[in-house]
């Protein structure tokens, strides 16, 4: 009975240490399972890797592992995904600053980009620039009659023509700068027709003096135009009106071929007369016969132009109000 009791003692103890060493065995699987796993280069992840290790309980000991393997899992995967790298695109400038930064350089609001020469000098005040060239072709008109009158130069003719020629050209050079740039100066824009008027006028006044009658009739014709529509639209602005009769087309046309026949003759050496030009129309004599027909053609302009000026303010004019 004895030796009976003591065979199932140790029946029972063998059995009981095969069920423990098999859960055992299971455990450490588990863990080695756990080990090839979350193995990670990150020295952090490593150290949570054994940290599971170290997690003792039987079948308790599972279900803590397997939570916290889930949950070192999502906590690697969010470390792992790190954030796009992505290049942040310009963001555009505002409206406002934009005008801001025109309007600090004394352009206007719909002025246009700077072109080559703005980049390369930056620091020029270009928004003075349009009532430059209208002050230049004021300066001009002095420059001209002493070069016309005072020089003794063999081709003193030509320099005179150069100076109007390229005073003429400011006039729309500066218009097309102010438009470009979106400029508009109360002072450019009561300078620049006094400017066109004053320089015309000292032209035909200059050829009519040297070559009479023939330069004097349409002379005569433009500049009462230049005073009867100057005239008119000084009244037409005191009735708030003065849009009624602003320039045309025709004006400018009127405008730009005067410049360009004062040009020509202008150009012509002195010695020039009527008759030779009729008897030989070749060389300087062509040329003068060129320029005078568009300085009359000119003087045609002019009177259809300013017919269109008192034609528009007919109405106000004839009003008895």
């Amino acid at each position: 009975m004895k030796l009976f009791n003591q065979t199932l003692i140790i029946l029972l103890g063998f059995i009981a240490s095969s069920s423990t060493a098999s859960s055992f065995g299971t455990s450490s699987s588990s863990k080695t399972l756990f080990r090839n796993t979350i193995r990670s280069p990150s020295h952090h992840q490593a150290g949570a890797g054994r940290a599971f290790l170290n997690i003792r309980g039987g079948s308790n000991e599972e279900v803590v592992a397997s939570t916290s393997f889930s949950t070192e899992l999502s906590a690697q995967s969010s470390e792992n995904t790190e954030p796009e790298s992505t290049i942040p695109e310009p963001v555009p400038e505002p409206v406002a600053a934009v005008v801001t930064s025109k309007a600090l350089n004394g352009m206007g609001p719909k002025a246009a980009q700077p072109g080559h020469l703005r980049k390369l000098f930056p620091s020029f005040p270009w928004y003075t620039l349009p009532n430059l060239l209208t002050y230049v072709r004021c300066i001009a008109i002095p420059g001209l009659i002493l070069q016309f009158y005072l020089s003794t130069h063999v081709n003193k003719n030509i320099h005179s023509a150069l100076i109007f020629a390229i005073a003429s050209f400011t006039d729309y050079l500066d218009g097309f700068l102010a438009r470009r740039w979106d400029i508009c100066s109360p002072f450019g824009a009561f300078l620049d027709p006094v400017a066109d008027k004053l320089m015309v006028s000292t032209g035909l006044i200059l050829l009519a003096g040297k070559y009479g009658a023939v330069v004097a009739v349409p002379c005569s014709i433009i500049l009462a135009r230049e005073i009867a529509v100057s005239a008119l639209r000084e009244w037409m602005a005191s009735r708030g009106q003065r849009d009624s009769v602003k320039v045309g087309f025709q004006g400018k046309c009127k405008t730009a071929l005067t410049m360009t026949a004062l040009s020509v003759i202008l150009a012509v050496p002195d010695g020039w007369s009527v008759a030779s030009a009729v008897k030989q129309a070749v060389g300087w004599d062509l040329v003068m016969n060129i320029g005078m027909i568009m300085l009359y053609m000119s003087a045609v302009v002019t009177v259809t132009s300013g017919s269109v000026y008192f034609k528009a303010a007919a109405p106000v004019l004839m009003d008895s109000k």
